[in-house]
């Protein structure tokens, strides 16, 4: 498959969640308990193009079964078992939860994109909790109410995407074949694109944030520029295939990686090189199963990871800007255990002194969610430099205005090193959302204060007309 050679992430290995086994006397039956995992919930039977699950550097979330889209929101630090009609959860659209996403400057913001056609946004209490240190469901209040409400899309709402680089802009795409920018401060529509013709089976956004390819239904890929919402570039038929199509830009190279399936229902990755979309540059046979190939790009370390639904194993290559651009790493995951989603979590909340290069939160139907961390083996205990660069921060390079108005920059970098300063989880300013409670409250008080000072004056003789 992938060419082999020479590298620092040669030898990445991952360590699966352990598992503790226990008999149970009375019913006789073996009780298999995951220390690391998050457990219990029924996961939602929509099916799409979705990851299922998304991960900021605090929380995770993943849609849940029932009626008023369901999703559980849990903490990394938390793992446990969920309980249902007992663990807090979110919910406030009228349909099923179709896509969700992090804002990647507020690890608390998330947007839910819903089969009602509408786009909320929604902000996890500081003191949200749902599984206590013991592992075990503990009581709290849900989020019902919404930050903001997007609404603009005629039919169903299938993905989202943040903005990797200005503040507080979402990139939606619906079963109505258009792709919509919105700033969720103003909750207002800023360009629409509508020169698709089938059903988008994937959006993503270049490492700037200046252009957004999509891949759709009909097999093409359309790179559009994301300001002006004009099509600036199009691969008619990027695989043969019927299956879906993944795209990812890799960083800044140039280069453009697309997954699918061949004429044969083969399993294939294609590079491709923007300035020239005619054929692809190379093209990698990965095997006949018959799922969607997820890949997860770790731009900093420059790793790909290949993860395949349906099936339990996950592929780790390297991308290299230069014949034959793939190199294989070392045999990543196996697992007998089917794999329903998967998402990475960001660099700031690995174990960096542990060598932790990467973690992957896998979604299953039978063990929930299982974090998945990858390692690099080195024997020192200091900071490696080598193989942790400077990250994307969880700072803005600039505001939705300035982005509108053609600012272009590269995102934020941090120091992964823990003993550096300017290692911080802060974050960008975050702006005071107000909520229909938090409005209603503000109001009755204002009404008692108003009433109170209209006694006071009429006590005094004075008119207040």
């Amino acid at each position: 498959m992938f060419k082999i050679r020479t590298s620092k992430y040669r030898h990445v290995f991952c360590d699966a969640p352990k598992t503790e086994v226990g008999h149970h006397v009375v019913l006789s039956v073996v009780i298999f308990r995951d220390e690391a995992c998050h457990t219990g919930f029924r996961l939602s039977t929509v099916t799409g193009d979705q990851q299922y699950i998304k991960a900021s550097a605090k929380y995770f979330a993943v849609a849940l079964f029932g009626g008023g889209g369901q999703v559980y929101v849990g903490r990394h630090d938390r793992p446990g078992r969920f309980s249902p009609g007992s663990t807090p959860t979110l919910h406030g659209h009228s349909g099923a939860i179709l896509d969700f996403e992090w804002n990647p400057f507020d690890d608390a913001m998330l947007a839910t994109a819903s089969e009602d056609t509408t786009v909320k946004i929604w902000s996890i209490p500081d003191d949200w909790e749902p599984i206590d240190d013991k592992g075990c469901s503990k009581a709290g209040s849900d989020v019902t109410d919404s930050l903001v409400d997007l609404v603009g899309h005629a039919k169903k709402v299938n993905l989202l995407r943040f903005h990797p680089t200005a503040n507080n802009i979402l990139m939606s795409t619906s079963s109505d074949y258009t792709v919509k920018i919105w700033d969720i401060e103003t909750a207002q529509n800023l360009t629409t694109f509508e020169d698709m013709t089938d059903l988008c089976q994937d959006i993503v956004w270049d490492f700037r944030g200046d252009n957004y390819a999509t891949a759709c239904k009909d097999k093409a890929v359309r790179f559009v520029d994301a300001r002006s919402a004009t099509l600036t570039a199009k691969i008619q038929q990027a695989h043969g295939g019927v299956k879906g199509v993944k795209v990812l830009y890799m960083g800044e190279s140039g280069k453009i990686l697309t997954t699918g399936h061949s004429r044969q229902s083969g399993r294939e990755v294609k590079i491709w090189d923007l300035k020239n979309l005619s054929k692809p540059l190379v093209t990698e046979k990965i095997d006949n199963a018959a799922g969607v190939l997820m890949p997860m790009y770790d731009p900093d370390t420059n790793v790909v990871y290949l993860c395949g639904k349906g099936d339990g194993n996950i592929r780790t290559c390297e991308f290299e800007d230069k014949a034959p651009y793939f190199h294989k790493l070392n045999d990543g995951f196996r697992s007998t255990t089917a794999l329903k989603g998967v998402c990475m979590v960001p660099k700031r909340a690995l174990d960096i002194m542990g060598c932790e290069s990467a973690r992957l939160l896998k979604v299953t139907n039978e063990s929930g969610v299982q974090p998945l961390s990858f390692y690099v083996p080195r024997k020192s205990d200091a900071f490696q430099e080598d193989i942790f660069p400077d990250t994307a921060s969880n700072v803005p390079a600039h505001t939705a205005e300035e982005w509108l108005s053609g600012s272009s920059k590269p995102p934020e970098t941090i120091s992964l090193n823990p003993g550096m300063s300017n290692h911080s989880n802060g974050g960008a300013t975050k702006k005071k959302f107000s909520t229909v409670s938090s409005l209603t409250a503000e109001l009755k008080k204002a009404n008692l204060r108003i009433k109170y000072l209209e006694e006071k004056l009429a006590k005094a003789g004075i008119s207040s007309d």
